[in-house]
């Protein structure tokens, strides 16, 4: 039990810091970019550029607010699940799934703040030389999390690594 209220305390820290980074840099966009030209970082290549996304990537889902807060209430359960079930920090060989979870949980809810307290998130991040869509940091902790977890499901972690997840006869949820 104590290695649980630790793998859930240290979780809830870590994921916690990370979302004010997040938020930080997003009141940074707001004071220094909201209502200005883009600052260019490379010229034709990156520049800051302040957005309000009310929807998804790609503009995708424009005004679904209830959609996104399930979405982002569905991750934070699934990942209370995992770190519950997860051996304790001295256990290293869980260490990689230990750190996706905590930036895939900073990211959705440094983008649900947002949405929760302004109705729209606060991109910033605009990659100019492929037009790809204005981002923040909350999305660069779920992107990269999420890839770098496939990768760890795919080549890392076993099967029987992963039986520390499944629910057994008679045990107690």
């Amino acid at each position: 039990m104590k290695t649980k209220g630790f793998n859930l305390l240290s979780w809830a820290a870590l994921s916690l810091a990370l979302v004010l980074l997040d938020q930080y840099t997003k009141l940074l966009a707001v004071a220094h970019l909201k209502g200005k030209t883009p600052f260019v970082i490379m010229d034709g290549v990156f520049e800051l550029l302040y957005s309000e996304n009310r929807g998804a990537a790609f503009g995708m889902l424009q005004g679904r607010q209830g959609f996104f807060f399930l979405i982002g209430a569905v991750v934070l359960a699934a990942a209370i699940y995992v770190m519950w079930r997860m051996p304790g920090w001295s256990n290293l060989r869980y260490t990689a799934l230990r750190l996706c979870t905590i930036f895939i949980t900073a990211g959705a809810l440094g983008n649900m703040v947002d949405r929760t307290t302004q109705g729209y998130v606060v991109d910033f991040l605009y990659f100019k030389l492929i037009d790809f869509p204005i981002f923040n940091v909350a999305d660069i902790y779920v992107t990269t999390a999420t890839a770098a977890l496939l990768v760890f499901l795919c080549f890392y972690y076993k099967e029987e690594d992963l039986v520390i997840f499944e629910w057994k006869k008679g045990e107690r949820r």
